[in-house]
């Protein structure tokens, strides 16, 4: 069974369970919801550089005003990071 059959296969398979349909409904919405959100991931974040050629250090062309993450904030080298369990249950170590 190849080919057009598949389809026709398909649709039978629907009308005989209409039950389906809704899954089958939420289930393409939600493939084309990830796609979207991954096209636009890849299409608008300044993270990502698909031009190897003309731009291979994407990095070095920031400028002062450009928000980038550098390491982590608020500790400093060689400190002990603080416990999150200290500010839910007011104190101590564990």
């Amino acid at each position: 069974m190849k080919g057009p059959l598949r389809g026709g296969m398909f649709s039978r398979h629907v009308k005989r369970h209409p039950g389906l349909v809704p899954l089958i409904g939420f289930i393409s919405v939600g493939l084309g919801s990830a796609v979207l959100y991954l096209l636009r991931l890849a299409l608008y974040s300044p993270d990502v550089s698909w031009d190897r050629k003309n731009n291979p250090e994407p990095w070095n062309k920031l400028s002062p005003t450009d928000q980038y993450k550098q390491g982590e904030r608020g500790i400093s080298p060689g400190a002990e990071p603080p416990n999150p369990c200290a500010q839910i249950w007011g104190g101590g170590t564990l």
